[in-house]
């Protein structure tokens, strides 16, 4: 066991033993407190703005995720992906399962599944950007809150925010003891434990907080090739997370926080010819539990980071440093045909034949992200607010690329590298006016830099192409970031705002040379985007509703073309995208023991390039609806398609319903329900790589005392057992995977 790994056990049996056999606080006058509180809406606070605010005076569509619905959500073992459509305008998907989720705001996003790609929506954790996609999959635990920031961010967050952001702040060590523990166990042996521990080691000098996540299941799907029952679907997830806040004085202040993740289990599951040819529906034979594979499978990573954040008051201002640094280690092999054999060598079967076999590998040998941001805010001045600061990002990314030959026994007959070296600085200040006691403006500047050193080499080739490189590239791009926004107060239960923004992604670099024989550069792309929203409380603050619309119109955005006849990854920039839509999210109180949740967006993107086209998939059966350029051209036309991965609507909604069980708790029925319709997997449109929509649903049914002191409740994801395709791969055969399956269990949670 390495020192890494020690550190996790350390602190995870802390966690759990101090959580279990913890003390309980008397809580009478707490509980009168609470019922009263319940009979209204609590105010929401985000950070949305780098600083702490009402939800409702935000001048910009920010979603937020907290308190018993975080907890309903992260049930029974599942990865960041659970927040996909649980949010107006957020759908997130994975080609490597639990590890390197894309995301996609408003229809914007990335398909590219390379270990260096670049993706327009940023995720913020805990105040450090997390640009690597390995990097943003570290687990949910002990979070104060999710938010979700639409649109453009650019003017305050750092590094390639066109689409928008995913904001996790964790809970902070206090000056109390507190803490907290759940565990459940349900099908497939599923287990899993977050627990947090805190208070004050020095009474208002020191506090401390340590938090622990375990996540695990046993192997539950079948391969039939090999005859293995259980063979494959297991997982162990471990993340932990060390914080210490230091404030000897009134006016400083600093948290550190230490933090990281050993995950050991499968990666994807590819399912050859998922679909019947000519349909999108999934074929008759498909069984969950079961997949016919003659490759390897595994999945490991390691990551390891910290986060300082330094604050001192000086009276009028204070002043802020936020240092990250961010480590990880990664590797992840597949059998990406989804199927055994090949065409020209038996035995085949029903339904898994293959043209050919296609089992490969990606790996991250070594990663490390450094961050410095330093900014100066004003201290809520009258009537002019402002903060400035300069941002430093630098990242140091080793890829391996491999590919084994399945019939030969599984020896490695192909090995790629890429090495990426990323350096980007900003600077940036916004300023807010008071323009009167209704209406308030702002605006906001920031000048960023960009630019990146590649270099990719195929030291091997699969198919005996030789070697390649090492080929070189040094893009770099300057981009003027800016905004305006007003929020004007109606009354003190209704705020209408209006916002225009603009901003930018750096340019990419796609060098996967393992199978193809060349090194792609997009350009950066811009974005202009116009919102405006109305937020507003009713009934007495026992409703509140917020209703966002918005137009952008995208230049030169950066597009992947996966996969392919070839199965090569390209870049290449649209000459125009645009998109049209609105977001609306109520929380309704009718009556003290119901509280309710809805929402629902739609997003419409269209390309607007007549001359850009792709060559489509060279999969057999493929059924490709996008007309040809030209007789003499084995590309097709992707002018006026919609983005793939953005599906039009998504629709979701909670209801809670307790009925009070004595003095001091309740039984309750809690379920959510989220929809997303029908999405396309590639630029180009086929019938086969589209899936017409996907609709889950979960409960949970139970036991809690009023604060949540204690609770026991039967939960259960995906109750309906909707099988839904989340992508595909195209340059084979009719390859596909599927979400996750129904899963239930019993969980026991206890605060003090």
């Amino acid at each position: 066991m390495n020192s890494r790994s020690r550190w996790f056990l350390s602190c995870f049996t802390f966690v759990l033993s101090f959580t279990l056999i913890g003390p309980v606080h008397a809580q009478d006058e707490e509980d009168e407190a609470l019922a009263e509180m319940r009979r209204l809406i609590e105010e929401v606070i985000v950070t949305a703005q780098k600083k702490e605010q009402n939800l409702q005076k935000v001048p910009t569509s920010v979603a937020s995720i907290h308190d018993e619905k975080l907890d309903v959500l992260t049930s029974g073992g599942m990865d960041i992906r659970l927040l996909s459509s649980r949010v107006p305008s957020l759908h997130i998907e994975s080609s490597f399962g639990r590890t390197l989720p894309r995301f996609y705001i408003r229809g914007l996003g990335n398909t590219d599944f390379d270990l260096n790609a670049s993706q327009p929506v940023s995720l913020i954790y805990d105040g450090v950007v997390l640009e690597n996609p390995i990097l943003k999959g570290f687990p949910i635990f002990d979070l104060d809150r999710v938010e979700v920031l639409r649109g453009p961010q650019g003017t305050l967050f750092g590094r390639n925010t066109p689409a928008g952001i995913i904001k996790f702040e964790s809970k902070k060590p206090t000056h109390q003891a507190e803490g907290f523990g759940r565990i459940s166990y349900g099908i497939y042996n599923t287990v899993q434990f977050e627990g947090a521990v805190g208070g004050p080691v020095a009474e208002d000098i020191l506090a401390v907080r340590a938090s622990a996540l375990y996540q695990g299941r046993s192997d539950w799907v079948d391969n039939k090739f090999t005859g293995e029952d259980d063979a494959l679907g297991s997982y162990t997830d471990i993340a932990a997370r060390l914080q210490f806040l230091y404030t000897p004085t009134y006016e400083f202040s600093a948290l550190i926080n230490v933090h990281g993740r050993d995950l050991d289990g499968t990666a994807r599951l590819f399912r050859a010819n998922l679909v019947k040819s000519g349909s999108d529906e999934v074929r008759d034979e498909f069984e969950r539990d079961e997949i016919w594979v003659d490759g390897g499978n595994e999945q490991s990573v390691e990551e390891f980071g910290g986060v300082a954040t330094l604050e001192y008051d000086l009276g009028e201002v204070t002043v802020t440093s936020v240092t990250g640094f961010e480590t990880a280690e990664f590797f992840s092999r597949g059998d990406v045909d989804g199927g055994f054999g090949a065409a020209f060598a038996p035995p085949s079967g029903p339904y898994i034949d293959i043209p050919f076999p296609s089992e490969s590998a990606d790996g991250i040998p070594d990663l490390t992200q450094f961050t410095e941001e330093f900014r100066v805010a004003s201290n809520d001045w009258e009537t002019v607010n402002f903060q400035a600061g300069v941002f430093y990002f630098k990242e140091d990314l080793d890829v391996e690329s491999f590919s084994y030959s399945t019939l030969g026994g599984g020896v490695e007959d192909g090995f790629a590298t890429q090495n990426q070296e990323t350096r980007a600085v900003a600077g940036f200040g916004t300023l807010d006016i008071e323009v009167s006691e209704q209406f308030t403006a702002s605006g906001g500047l920031r000048y960023s830099h960009d630019e990146k050193d590649f270099t990719a080499e195929r030291v091997t080739s699969p198919f005996g192409a030789g070697p390649f490189g090492p080929k070189s590239v040094n893009p770099d791009a300057g981009f003027l970031s800016w905004d305006l926004k007003g929020l004007f107060e109606v009354n003190n239960d209704v705020n209408v705002y209006g916002r225009v923004a603009r901003s930018f992604r750096a340019p990419s670099i796609q060098g996967r040379v393992l199978f193809g024989g060349d090194v792609t550069v997009a350009d950066e792309e811009k974005i202009l985007s116009f919102e405006a929203g109305v937020k507003a409380n009713l009934m007495g603050n026992r409703a509140r509703a917020n209703i966002s619309v918005f137009q952008f119109t995208m230049d030169d955005q950066q597009l992947t073309a996966v996969g392919g006849a070839g199965n090569f990854n390209t870049l290449l920039n649209a000459d125009q995208t645009n998109g049209v839509g609105f977001e609306a999210e109520l929380e309704l109180l009718p009556m003290n023991e119901v509280f309710i949740t809805a929402g629902a967006s739609f997003n419409k993107t269209e390309i607007d390039d007549p001359t850009l086209g792709i060559a489509p998939g060279g999969a057999a059966g493929i059924t490709v609806l996008d007309p040809v350029i030209s007789d003499t051209s084995a590309s097709v036309s992707i002018d006026g398609n919609s983005l793939p991965n953005a599906p039009e609507w998504v629709f979701n909604a909670t209801a809670r319903v307790a009925i009070p069980v004595g003095c001091r708790g309740e039984a309750f029925l809690y379920t959510d329900w989220a929809y997303r319709s029908e999405i396309s997997f590639f630029l180009y449109e086929s019938v086969e790589f589209m899936d017409e929509g996907l609709v889950e649903g979960g409960v949970r049914v139970g036991y809690a005392t009023f604060d949540r002191g204690y609770e026991v409740a039967l939960f259960a994801r995906n109750i309906t057992d909707d099988v839904s395709r989340t992508g595909g791969i195209d340059f084979n055969n009719l390859t596909g995977f599927v979400n996750e399956p129904r899963t239930f269990g019993l969980e026991i949670r206890r605060a003090f």
